[in-house]
């Protein structure tokens, strides 16, 4: 039995309209300025990092645990636990993805959106801070992920009981990461939510949208010059980037959210007919009006925080804890955390 799913509104709020139209008429041309360098990718994550502190702060009594543990034979694993309010650990866990083109934000950035989702889980948030390009390049992030994942394996988590979300490159690297554990014949996620996943990293989709549908944030010559820093010299065919679901993997059930003005909506189309098409349950829903990842944004935009209520309510439905705490997540000699803050 399925959860009834909220009416998606038939039009963007008046906030949200606004936040668009102010956003195509500064932060698009500002763009076009910054030198698709390594300074103008430093210049980008303060501008980001700043704008998400003011727009999508953390909820007040989020616990916030980090992690930065060395692993024998496979990347170092380096992120965050995120405890929303009232939730303390569980035999379950979500793992988090975040995005912005593998070189922009990290944990830290997104404790706004992932202390949201802890909370509307009741379940604790594991945030991967994978490594960033241009310091970084392809394959490392999703190699950083698998390990990420593979570590919640060794504190108690089975893989039926972990949950995956992230947004724009989150998603393309949460798809990586089933696809690689599939082809293995290794346990997958039991669930997928996704906020403006990005699919295909040399951005044909999107630019096809963006000449005639312009995405109000960035153009998709903008974005693709950015990824290109972690790209480099990869084959755009490699099996890892062109994500060819592969009919032998049994893709777990996925929600896909997009905003309607922005130009990943096309990738979001595009891997939920991919997945329907492979037999899995992919739920695709596109918010009328609204930009890139606006799940991140609940002081500017009402819609967000409705959305990241239904994803959440989606995980839990896949995902529903059982009585009882996992006794590894915050002890044990592997589960010893570095060290423990607190946000307000």
């Amino acid at each position: 039995m399925h959860l009834q799913r909220r009416q998606v509104p038939s039009e963007a709020s008046w906030r949200a309209v606004a936040a668009r139209r102010f956003t195509r008429a500064t932060l698009r041309p500002l763009g076009t300025f910054i030198p698709a360098t390594p300074g103008g990718v430093r210049f980008t994550r303060r501008l980001v990092a700043g704008s998400l502190a003011v727009f999508g702060p953390p909820l007040r009594g989020t616990s916030v645990r980090r992690v930065q543990l060395a692993t024998q034979g496979a990347p170092a694993v380096r992120g965050e636990w995120v405890l929303g309010p009232g939730v303390s650990g569980a035999d379950a866990a979500v793992l988090y993805i975040h995005g912005s083109g593998y070189a922009i934000c990290s944990a830290r950035t997104h404790r706004g959106l992932t202390s949201r989702l802890s909370a509307d889980t009741g379940l604790p948030v594991f945030a991967c801070d994978y490594r960033l390009a241009p310091s970084h390049r392809f394959p490392a992030a999703a190699d950083d992920v698998r390990s990420a994942f593979e570590w919640l394996l060794t504190q108690g988590f089975p893989a039926h009981r972990i949950a995956l979300a992230g947004d724009s490159a989150g998603g393309h690297l949460a798809m990586d990461l089933i696809g690689e554990l599939g082809r293995a014949g290794l346990p997958l996620p039991a669930a997928v939510a996704l906020f403006s996943p990005l699919v295909d990293p040399t951005f044909a989709l999107a630019g096809e949208r963006d000449l005639f549908r312009p995405d109000p944030m960035i153009s998709a010559g903008r974005a693709r010059r950015l990824v290109a820093h972690y790209l480099r010299d990869a084959d755009a065919e490699h099996p890892r980037l062109a994500l060819p679901f592969d009919p032998s993997v049994d893709y777990p059930p996925t929600l896909v959210h997009a905003g309607g003005a922005e130009m990943l909506a096309a990738d979001a189309e595009y891997l939920a007919r991919r997945l329907r098409a492979l037999g899995a349950r992919c739920e695709l829903r596109v918010w009328p009006g609204q930009m890139h990842v606006f799940q991140a944004l609940p002081a500017l935009i009402p819609e967000a925080r409705p959305a990241v209520r239904e994803a959440a309510a989606f995980l839990r439905e896949e995902l529903v804890p059982r009585h009882g705490t996992s006794a590894c997540l915050f002890g044990g000699s592997r589960g010893r955390l570095a060290r423990r803050r607190r946000s307000a």
